[in-house]
């Protein structure tokens, strides 16, 4: 199958938005995609900050992107735009990172003021960075993510139901060519 992505942009070390990816990342795995996690706190702050483009960490992330086939991108969202974490990750890539690439949008957010956060602040840098196709992303409150005793993330009904349909549109995405994918 296809080999994904799953970036997370959150600063946040307990992160729901990353147990969420993570619990995503099992389930593509179960599809038969092979699922490479990156989590963006983990690089180096000095690379990040600094614009270190050679630095041997944002390498590797870059050489990551250009090896998926599809990228999965999940963050919080903080006054109403994805993390600065994720942007500053994003603008050390290059300017096509993600050309040919099918890609996920997911956010994580207190407030439905939040909603829009997909489509009017990160749509439109991964559209600029060349992606082929970018799957309907989905939001979903904070108050609908409850991590249990033992770590695992428990995801409200609702919220539940429409990961499963933009994980089976982003999944379904990626057997098709990318020229198929602009003409559906």
């Amino acid at each position: 199958m296809a080999t994904v992505l799953s970036v997370s942009g959150s600063p946040s070390a307990s992160s729901r938005t990353a147990r969420l990816l993570r619990q995503l990342d099992a389930e593509l795995t179960e599809q038969g995609h092979q699922v490479v996690p990156l989590d963006v706190r983990r690089l180096p702050a000095e690379a990040l900050l600094g614009a270190d483009f050679g630095h041997p960490a944002i390498v590797e992330a870059t050489e990551l992107f250009a090896r998926a086939d599809g990228v999965v991108i999940g963050t919080p969202v903080y006054k109403a735009a994805y993390s600065g974490l994720l942007k500053s990750l994003l603008d050390l890539l290059p300017q096509y990172a993600l050309t040919g690439k099918t890609v996920l949008p997911l956010a994580t957010g207190g407030s439905t003021a939040h909603v829009l956060a997909i489509d009017y602040a990160l749509r439109p840098v991964l559209s600029s960075m060349g992606a082929a196709h970018i799957v309907q992303g989905w939001f979903v409150l904070d108050r609908h993510l409850a991590v249990r005793e033992d770590g695992s993330l428990a995801v409200d009904p609702g919220a539940r139901e429409g990961l499963d349909q933009v994980l089976d549109q982003f999944s379904g995405a990626l057997g098709r060519s990318p020229l198929l994918s602009v003409a559906s």
